[in-house]
């Protein structure tokens, strides 16, 4: 067995989640040889590293990021902190020759993005971004349908992330109403993942964007001290302090190969709990995925004869479901997705081969982001660049 040591900055909910996919790789991904040893989480709030320290075995914390990267028995670190602190973190593992899996969006803004991925290309380092939802089971079943040409000629595709996470005005404004913490609203935080996951099944990279956005709920309370992730609550007798970024926007696409697309999101919208959906329309059928039913898939093919959606339950032949479950029916969950991305990561880096979502695909996605944003401030259609770099979305 190969022994990694693993390094998290910041100990909130997706750090947790990230050291759960470490431990879980042996079991699920047994033929990678790979035994990953959690040795040193940092975080701010000493409280927070205690508790993984306490709960899932970490040798010990630490309050400064600086000493997960300088621990010789650090051999990959994970990092799970606010989007303002991606660039500073990501850069200095870079810089320490340190192989790192890095939530999305990468940064408070594509010129972050792009730090972040030269500073990669120069050090010559496997990555990994938290692009989950590509990995699903059913997911990869649609890609495969649109990749052996079973839907024709892709024509159109409408991706959709709705969330209700922010919908109640009385919800505190934590750093992701802060345009200098943040960066984008949804563009970043959500659609992100719609620009991933649109050009992951399509192959295809987006080219140009036309954006409109908004934001509804235009105050909200100040955030009082302590709390993790959404689970923050407003002080009592909060002011009221300005919201800087969107909470809805609504994207028309263009693809490479001709293709185009609606993206929208919102996340105050009141009804849908993860509603992230993608539907991809071809000349001999359509597919249609949704996070909330994330274990099946709709799939329409003209050549069944009789038009309408077959729901199709995910099974071992489609993705990574055969490493968690033996049969239709018995499903995968949000962390069993990051199991995958974190065995993905652990492959790239016994191998030197990125297979992993890169931070290549994270600027592509963020590239088109800016676009977005850019658009929609100015009410014209952006040219969103070229991938550059290690992506995998078209391998």
């Amino acid at each position: 067995m190969t022994r990694i040591g693993v390094g998290l900055i910041s100990a909130g909910w997706m750090g947790t989640v990230h050291s759960r996919g470490y431990l879980a790789v042996g079991d699920k991904y047994p033929e990678l040889g790979v035994s990953p040893e959690l040795v040193v989480v940092a975080d701010t709030v000493e409280a927070n590293s205690q508790r993984l320290v306490d709960r899932l075995g970490y040798a010990r914390s630490t309050t400064d990021y600086r000493d997960v990267l300088a621990d010789p028995g650090v051999d990959v670190v994970s990092i799970a902190a606010p989007n303002s602190l991606h660039k500073e973190f990501a850069l200095a593992a870079a810089a320490a020759g340190k192989p790192f899996w890095i939530e999305k969006p990468m940064g408070a803004g594509v010129a972050d993005s792009r730090a972040i991925a030269a500073a990669v290309d120069a050090a010559g380092l496997v990555t990994a971004v938290g692009f989950n939802y590509r990995h699903a089971p059913a997911v990869q079943h649609l890609r495969d349908l649109v990749r052996s040409g079973q839907l024709g000629r892709v024509t159109n595709v409408r991706v959709r992330l709705d969330a209700d996470y922010s919908a109640d005005p009385a919800g505190p404004r934590t750093w992701r109403f802060v345009k200098e913490q943040a960066g984008t609203g949804v563009l970043g935080d959500l659609l992100s993942h719609g620009f991933d996951l649109g050009q992951y099944v399509l192959a295809d990279p987006v080219s140009e964007v036309s954006a409109i956005t908004a934001t509804f709920i235009p105050q909200r309370p100040e955030v009082a001290a302590g709390g993790v992730g959404h689970q923050v609550r407003a002080a009592a007798d909060a002011p009221m302090l300005p919201v800087e970024n969107e909470d809805w926007a609504a994207v028309h696409a263009r693809f490479a190969s001709g293709a185009v697309g609606t993206f929208e999101s919102s996340r105050v919208a009141v009804g849908p709990r993860c509603e992230y959906s993608i539907a991809v329309y071809g000349t001999r059928g359509s597919a249609v995925w949704d996070f909330e039913r994330m274990n099946e898939v709709a799939v329409c093919l003209q050549s069944d004869g009789s038009y309408g959606y077959t729901r199709i339950l995910t099974d071992p032949s489609m993705g990574a479901f055969g490493r968690f479950q033996v049969g239709a029916g018995m499903g995968l969950s949000f962390d069993d997705l990051k199991v995958i991305e974190a065995a993905l990561f652990l492959e790239s880096v016994l191998t030197g081969e990125q297979t992993a979502p890169s931070v290549a695909d994270g600027l592509a996605a963020a590239e088109v982001a800016h676009a977005a944003d850019t658009s929609a401030q100015d009410g014209t259609w952006h040219t969103v660049p070229a991938p550059t770099g290690r992506t995998t979305f078209a391998a």
